[in-house]
């Protein structure tokens, strides 16, 4: 029996099953993942975004179409992941946007709805590449118009849809001269696939098994018989845009009074930060993706708009370079021992979620240690051997411990430099500013010139009874320390933390950034985070979970 109607029930369960077809075949699209950047993890990305979109979906389910599709389309935003994730959400924002107001839609209306998601993806990448996911929709959608035309069938014009679906993907080694040269077809592309391929077995009544039978030839590109990771094609020095820079900004309409928010403008602007630039929006959040040198101009250029969420930044060399030497550490003893580096940064942390937070913006190696836990020149000498490379900078982030990394630079056979941060905030400020293409002595001036503009606010607990600079000070009581100097004693923690961001904050200051620590209780941090928000409302406000000891609170102030 032919379904010439679609309404918001059967294609719930439509998305549904694209999101369980893509979910099992994730690892196989990660397996060809070469372009356009060497993250290596394109089908975990859009197999998490296209689950956020169908969790979204399963909440309102209903008959209305269209309302489902908006549906689909806000669970795509929120966990749209990487390059195609955010493509894969674009494609399904045009879609629904075409059917909001259709409560149940014809197949022409359908093919019609893919072609206006392909006209939104097209539009949300600055410098669309043929040979990509996009070529791929594009073709499918175009193909499910032209049968449209004479086909109201919806299993018939689904079946050719998937059909030219896969045309277009095995044409894309021919468009892209590196999926060529590797000898896979685009990662993406397979993974809209997997999503067209599930909604044509719903519609037909059809249940899929957990992994997919491929052809004797897709084999062959994905399976181990390569003896090398498709990365292995690319140099880590080739990567021109080093931070794979993902964020939402949350629209502020006092902000948007005096700067409007247009999606075109913050896309042209954005795109001279670096390249695989994302834009997407809607009337409360924009999504951004981007490969940029300077995250950190990136960030700062969002907030004009409104307040940052779910921000999200990732070292593609150190990424490219974990995959090489992965492949490497699989191969037999007699052949190629690890790569050498070109640069090497290696930050001291104390606590769990500070340690990811330096990883995630560059540090290739962390030593656990702080106040009270000081490295030793062993210590360090120890992770200079494990970071491997030629060049190396420290960040000690802690005044007690730039000696010890002096004395171990000395020692050491590598080029090193120290660069004498003192706290926390100062070593993310300096790492933010570092520049691969430069010198290890112009990275360093750029560095202690990038400290020079964060000011360090903490606070801890007293371990004896005594008296500094005027103030008396009790064993226990709470202490709030800014830039080294103890201006601030209370025995309640909330109190001592906010009566030192009072004595702190200043006119000119533009971003505070809230880290607290493992003794912190979630009503503490809110009444902390409340108080800012509540006093000072026209500053950007980051919030981490540094799972620190000792220091309930550090405050990054720039």
């Amino acid at each position: 029996m032919a379904i010439t109607s679609l309404d918001g029930k059967r294609f719930a369960e439509m998305v549904i099953m694209g999101a369980n077809h893509l979910a099992n075949n994730a690892n196989i699209v990660d397996a060809l993942n070469v372009f356009p950047v060497p993250d290596g993890d394109t089908g975990t990305n859009m197999n998490l975004s296209m689950t956020s979109g169908a969790k979204e979906v399963k909440k309102n389910v209903q008959d209305h179409i269209g309302k489902v599709a908006s549906a689909l389309s806000k669970g795509l935003l929120m966990g749209a992941r990487g390059n195609s994730g955010v493509i894969l959400s674009q494609l399904f924002r045009g879609l629904g946007k075409a059917i909001e107001n259709k409560k149940m839609i014809s197949s022409l209306e359908f093919a019609l709805a893919l072609e206006a998601g392909v006209e939104s993806a097209y539009k949300a990448v600055m410098k669309p590449v043929e040979g990509t996911i996009l070529t791929v929709a594009k073709d499918a959608a175009k193909k499910g118009v032209e049968v449209a035309k004479t086909e109201n069938d919806l299993v018939k014009l689904m079946e050719e849809v998937v059909k030219e679906a896969k045309h277009s993907l095995n044409r894309t080694p021919e468009l892209l001269p590196v999926l060529k040269e590797v000898g896979v077809v685009d990662s993406g592309g397979q993974g809209l696939v997997f999503v067209y391929e599930g909604f044509l077995a719903e519609l037909k009544g059809e249940v899929l098994p957990n992994t997919t039978n491929h052809s004797l030839s897709m084999n062959e590109m994905v399976n181990a018989e390569h003896h090398k990771s498709v990365q292995s094609f690319m140099n880590t020095e080739d990567i021109q845009f080093g931070y794979c820079t993902e964020f939402m900004v949350k629209l502020d309409r006092n902000k948007l009074r005096n700067n409007p928010f247009s999606e075109e403008e913050f896309r042209n602007d954005l795109s001279k930060y670096g390249d695989s630039l994302l834009v997407i929006s809607d009337d409360e959040i924009v999504k951004v993706h981007v490969h940029s040198e300077q995250p950190g101009e990136v960030l700062s250029y969002g907030q004009r708009y409104g307040s940052l969420i779910n921000m999200k930044i990732e070292n593609m060399r150190e990424q490219h370079s974990t995959i090489i030497d992965e492949m490497h550490n699989t191969l037999s003893t007699d052949q190629k021992p690890q790569e050498e580096r070109e640069y090497g940064i290696i930050a001291v942390s104390m606590g769990e979620g500070i340690a990811s937070l330096f990883k995630s913006i560059g540090a290739n190696e962390i030593i656990e240690g702080g106040q009270t836990m000081n490295p030793s020149t062993e210590d360090i000498l120890k992770a200079i051997k494990e970071v491997n490379a030629k060049k190396i900078m420290i960040l000690p982030n802690n005044k007690n411990i730039i000696m010890a990394a002096e004395q171990a630079a000395q020692v050491a056979e590598q080029e090193i430099i120290v660069v004498p941060t003192k706290t926390v905030p100062q070593g993310i400020s300096a790492l933010l500013a570092f520049n691969p293409s430069l010198s290890l002595d112009e990275n360093k001036n750029l560095m202690v010139e990038a400290i020079q503009h964060v000011k360090t606010g903490q606070v801890t607990y007293a371990v004896r009874d005594t008296s500094i600079d005027g103030i008396s000070i009790e064993k226990d009581d709470y202490m709030g320390i800014a830039d080294g100097k103890i201006v601030e004693t209370n025995k309640n923690l909330v109190t001592s933390a906010t009566s030192l961001l009072e004595k702190m904050l200043e006119e000119d200051d533009e971003i505070i950034t809230v880290i607290y620590g493992d003794s912190v209780s979630s009503e503490q941090m809110e009444e902390v985070i409340a108080y800012i928000n509540e006093n000072y409302e026209d500053l950007e406000l980051e919030v981490h979970n540094g799972k620190q000891p000792l220091y309930s609170f550090i405050f990054s102030i720039e």
